[in-house]
């Protein structure tokens, strides 16, 4: 039975590996980061930039590894779940790094302006 499972496991890790993506940096909970994100509008497709917080990251195994995104548009929170793998995503850029002691940052949806500021990393 272990035998059988190795072998499925190599062969799903031989499918996945030439969709993985290795320019992507590395990225922590707290970081304030700029996707670049490829949206497809009828037959027209363009690239949208979106900024925001990372609220929380799901490292699975390396093919679905997503992060939840706190974004501000147009004065509301839309919070968005991304898969960093996705051919979608073009690239990743940390704008900021901040100091949290939490793995996920849940309780920032119930803050409002200067209270949801996080404490700064520099480099």
């Amino acid at each position: 039975m272990k035998a059988n499972n190795t072998k499925l496991s190599q062969l799903m890790k031989s499918v996945e590996t030439p969709f993985i993506k290795h320019d992507i940096p590395e990225t922590r909970v707290g970081d304030t980061i700029q996707l670049g994100l490829m949206v497809k509008e009828g037959s027209k497709t363009r690239e949208q930039l979106c900024e925001g917080v990372i609220l929380s990251r799901r490292r699975r195994n390396s093919l679905n590894t997503s992060l939840t995104l706190r974004c501000s548009f147009q004065g509301i929170g839309v919070e968005r779940v991304f898969f960093l793998n996705s051919p979608r995503i073009t690239f990743v850029k940390v704008i900021r790094r901040a100091k949290v002691r939490r793995a996920k940052l849940y309780y920032l949806r119930d803050l409002l302006g200067k209270a949801s500021r996080l404490k700064q990393i520099f480099n």
